[in-house]
């Protein structure tokens, strides 16, 4: 194990994250919180990936992670969450996550290969798991059948919240005339304007050009929505 470098720590206290797996996801993940300002350690065992990320973050460290004494050693245990982002090592990602539990770290976001994968995960005790792939797969398929459709969240197997650009069939039209809930059971949490989120719209304003709508609600929903105002 040795550390390629180490930033000095920020005088303010801030949520601590440790990054295991320096592969796209895992690399991104650890770039984008370092950029929001958290203190990240990233770790890998690969030293070319580590090197590549050392610039970005508080600690970039080349350690085996499914070796318990080095991630001991590393002080682990003492970091809000820790992300596994193994990528195809399926044995690594799930003994990573055990000794990660042994040591008693707060909070685990593991990355899954597969569902199967995934509920291996779960039951070993992973707070959550993610399927990055998976998740991205959805929301290309939805822009390429859903142009308007600018992001999609899964929030379980049947609900979702997406963002849909305001399509031409709606401009003009207030909230109250197109009365989403009625004619499809879906609620409008908030309208972007230049950038703005408005959580609280006004039902008689009138929606322009360019306007985002968030909207959650069941998937078939959604579905007929985004259908009924395709644009031609």
């Amino acid at each position: 194990m040795s550390i390629v470098t180490k930033k000095a720590y920020a005088k303010k206290a801030k949520k601590q994250f440790a990054i295991i797996g320096l592969g796209r996801f895992g690399s991104n993940v650890a770039k984008y919180l370092a950029e929001l300002g958290y203190e990240v350690l990233a770790v890998d065992d690969n030293a070319q990936r580590v090197q590549d990320v050392a610039h970005y973050v508080t600690h970039a460290v080349i350690a085996d992670s499914t070796d318990e004494e080095a991630m001991s050693a590393l002080g682990i245990r003492n970091f809000d969450v820790v992300v596994v982002a193994i990528g195809q090592d399926i044995q690594s990602s799930i003994l990573t996550t055990l000794i990660l539990k042994d040591l008693g770290v707060p909070s685990i976001i593991v990355k899954a290969q597969n569902d199967l994968h995934g509920k291996v995960l779960n039951k070993i005790g992973a707070d959550k798991v993610v399927f990055p792939e998976r998740d991205m797969g959805l929301r290309v398929a939805h822009h390429l059948i859903s142009p308007n459709i600018l992001e999609h969240i899964e929030l379980s197997v049947d609900y979702s919240i997406v963002e849909m650009k305001l399509p031409s069939s709606m401009v003009g039209k207030n909230l109250k005339q197109l009365d989403i809930r009625l004619k499809y059971n879906c609620n409008v949490l908030a309208v972007k304007r230049d950038g703005e989120m408005n959580i609280t719209p006004r039902a008689d304003e009138p929606l322009i050009r360019d306007d985002v709508l968030v909207i959650v609600g069941k998937n078939d929903q959604l579905t007929k929505l985004e259908q009924a105002h395709a644009e031609p």
